[in-house]
């Protein structure tokens, strides 16, 4: 099962797995892969950069993600979605927040 890992600089901590099911030879064409996920997600995420390819089947475990989600979630709907960790997670968003309240008061 092969792969292609994007992050998204607007949103740091996340990275999409996309499913290449017909890989080598479905790169005659230029496509659209990031043309999978749900349009809101994407809007969300913002602009996608390449970060590598990954052939899953000479793999036992992912750094950051379950393995065998990640199998599945490919197989099932085409992408899967990993999120930083929660206390990232936390600390983006009290950056946010900050950040919002200060240039309320500005």
């Amino acid at each position: 099962m092969h792969c292609d890992v994007y992050k998204f600089p607007k949103n740091e901590g996340w990275y999409a797995y996309i499913a290449r099911p017909n890989y080598p030879n479905d790169t005659e064409t230029l496509t659209d892969w990031l043309g999978v996920l749900p349009s809101a997600m994407r809007a969300k995420l913002g602009m996608g950069q390449f970060v590598m390819h990954l052939d899953l089947s000479e793999r036992e475990k992912l750094a950051q993600a379950d393995i065998h989600q990640v199998k599945a979630k490919l197989a099932e709907q085409g992408y899967y979605i990993q999120a930083p960790p929660s206390d990232v997670l936390m600390a983006q968003a009290l950056a946010k927040a900050k950040d919002a309240q200060d240039k309320k008061y500005d």
